[in-house]
């Protein structure tokens, strides 16, 4: 894939604040009769951030996001995108847009299907055909501009999907689950692409449920369940500790007991998990072992990826 240009900002249409944050929500609420799908979403976005939304199916992600494009009215609270509130149609045409599930027609080229879109953006005419080039180009697709959508694999419609959020060098890009039926090469081009979007100024707020790829790319991220925030961050103050795992034996349960205050212990039989350990805190942990007797055959410490912190987050709320 060509790379984004990153010295190229398109204007900014009348009436959208430019110092402003890329997306600003208050107490953001929606409800469906009785079923609270979102309670009191507060949070900034600044403009050249790549910021993760993660939570579980049914947490209120695709809610937020509806929300947020003004598909849907909240239920009470108030939301700003590019300095405007949510809904607001000017500035609608700097926004991009990758859907999770989408289709195009498949008797329309790939030139086609930008095309049409160009023109419900609407966008000048005189800048369609190089806009329609560059956005081909960036996603790997400019070799089969003219060939039809039936054609393409999954992943190549993923990379079309992606070529049309593009469109009109957008100031804010949705992107949601964008790598999700892409190769490890693919997925690879839309993290340059999303890198691209940021280093040119434009904010990308991204849903993806491959964590690994959220690890790599986002600035920051917000884990949201049941309907609210539970954590939020930067990687190094959510992914703050160490997974260590002990393989020991000759500790009792009352051993055991007193190792949980290293950390939250997962305890399965010879086989010690502590979660949120510091790093500095491995040989007292070790020490402490053997001072109860215990025999010790492995020590291996990890750091926490998001994943683990994401599941650890989870299983919190469901304890709760």
């Amino acid at each position: 894939m060509a790379e984004l240009a990153q010295t190229t900002t398109a204007a900014t249409p009348e009436g959208v604040a430019a110092g402003s944050p890329a997306i600003r929500t208050v107490e953001l609420s929606k409800r469906f009769g009785k079923t609270v799908a979102l309670a009191g979403l507060s949070m900034t976005v600044p403009r050249g951030e790549v910021f993760g939304f993660l939570g579980p199916n049914g947490a209120g992600k695709t809610t937020s996001v509806k929300l947020l494009l003004g598909l849907i009215a909240p239920s009470s609270g108030e939301g700003w995108l590019l300095g405007r509130p949510i809904g607001d149609l000017r500035t609608r045409r700097k926004i991009g847009y990758l859907p999770e599930l989408f289709r195009y027609q498949g008797w329309l080229s790939a030139r086609e299907v930008l095309t049409l879109h160009c023109e419900l953006a609407p966008l000048p005419r005189s800048s369609w055909k190089d806009e329609i080039t560059s956005a081909l180009e960036t996603v790997g697709l400019a070799d089969r501009a003219g060939d039809r959508v039936g054609t393409f694999s999954k992943g190549m419609q993923q990379r079309l999907g992606l070529a049309v959020a593009l469109l009109g060098e957008p100031e804010l890009v949705f992107l949601d689950e964008p790598t999700s039926a892409l190769d490890p090469v693919g997925r690879h081009d839309v993290r340059e692409i999303i890198r691209g979007l940021a280093s040119r100024g434009t904010a990308v707020f991204l849903n993806s449920h491959l964590l690994s790829e959220v690890e790599q790319v986002c600035d920051r991220v917000a884990v949201v369940d049941h309907g609210r925030v539970i954590a939020s961050g930067t990687m190094d103050q959510l992914l703050s500790g160490t997974t260590v795992k002990v393989r020991a034996t000759g500790l009792d349960r009352e051993g055991k007991a007193k190792m949980a205050a290293f950390g939250q212990l997962d305890d399965e039989g010879d086989q010690l998990t502590f979660t949120n350990l510091k790093a500095e805190r491995v040989p007292d942990l070790v020490a402490a072992i053997i001072a109860l007797g215990g025999r010790i055959y492995e020590v291996a410490p990890r750091q926490q990826t998001l994943e683990d912190r994401f599941l650890q987050l989870i299983q919190d709320e469901e304890d709760k």
